[in-house]
């Protein structure tokens, strides 16, 4: 079976999430994340404005969305700050624990997160020992919750210590959860300073969703001093991420599950989109 390709679902800037949605179904995409989401109300989209998803929502009406246009939503994103100190206006355990509540009342079976950069003093000077404890310790009842429900939680290559195999493992072995597999992103392992093939080959059996990125040669000085970045606004495979090898890689190990197109730009996504589709067919 051929990996499945889904779309990020914010491909326009300033419209809401159902706009989003018919864009990408125009585009021939049958998969797609709930990208961007938020406790409560937001404003902007009940204005109409932006593509926030309430996680206080009924999951329901949410998945009825995605359903009417024929896509099927394949994880939901909770991307946290698990390095900081924990605080009502920081995303993390509670926003991540609602996400696992939405994801597993609709079917879906993986929710994505990372712990991202430390924005904080207190988050800036842990150690290496301290931050694994900071994220196990944010996660540890998510994952409790995670199993009880039949949710994947799935950590994905976006800071320091995800950016890593090394610290990667570190985090899997503390954490000991059934419940915590891998999420791998293409572009932010590379730009992290690790070959992507390198955790395919340490951590393939754990990787159950791909993000698809590639990046310009710009982003080369970059390269181990940033941990992250949203979207690319390049095709892949014109970049210099290595994405073939990486598609390849993922076939040898037997990956075909979902994955996602981290990508801005109608010509970007559109081409992205057959890029892979000619990869499945070689």
């Amino acid at each position: 079976m051929a990996i499945k390709i889904g779309c990020f679902a914010l491909v326009n800037p300033f419209q809401t999430l159902d706009k989003q949605l018919d864009q990408i179904k125009d585009w021939g995409f049958k998969y797609a994340d709930i990208t961007d989401n938020a406790d409560g109300a937001c404003l902007g989209s009940h204005f109409g404005f932006n593509a926030v998803a309430s996680l206080d929502a009924n999951a329901f009406d949410l998945n009825r969305m995605f359903e009417s246009r024929g896509i099927t939503i394949t994880s939901v994103c909770a991307h946290a700050t698990l390095l900081d100190p924990a605080a009502p206006w920081r995303y993390g355990t509670s926003q991540i624990v609602k996400a696992i509540r939405m994801a597993a009342s609709i079917g879906v079976e993986h929710v994505i997160t990372t712990e991202g950069d430390a924005h904080t003093e207190f988050g800036e000077n842990l150690t290496d020992a301290e931050a694994i404890f900071s994220i196990k310790e944010k996660l540890h009842e998510a994952l409790a919750m995670a199993k009880d429900y039949g949710v994947k939680l799935l950590l994905e290559p976006h800071g320091k210590y995800t950016g890593s195999v090394q610290h990667m493992e570190r985090i899997i072995d503390a954490c000991n959860s059934d419940a915590l597999a891998v999420n791998l992103d293409t572009g932010n392992l590379w730009l992290a300073g690790v070959e992507p093939i390198e955790m395919i080959a340490k951590l393939g059996e754990k990787i159950e969703h791909v993000h698809w990125k590639d990046l310009p040669a710009e982003y080369i000085e970059k390269r181990g001093k940033m941990f992250g970045c949203g979207m690319s606004q390049i095709p892949l495979g014109t970049g210099v991420v290595g994405i073939e090898k990486i598609y390849d890689e993922l076939v040898k190990i037997g990956f075909d599950g979902y994955s996602t197109l981290e990508v801005a730009g109608e010509h970007a996504v559109k081409e992205s989109y057959d890029f892979l589709n000619k990869l499945a067919l070689k």
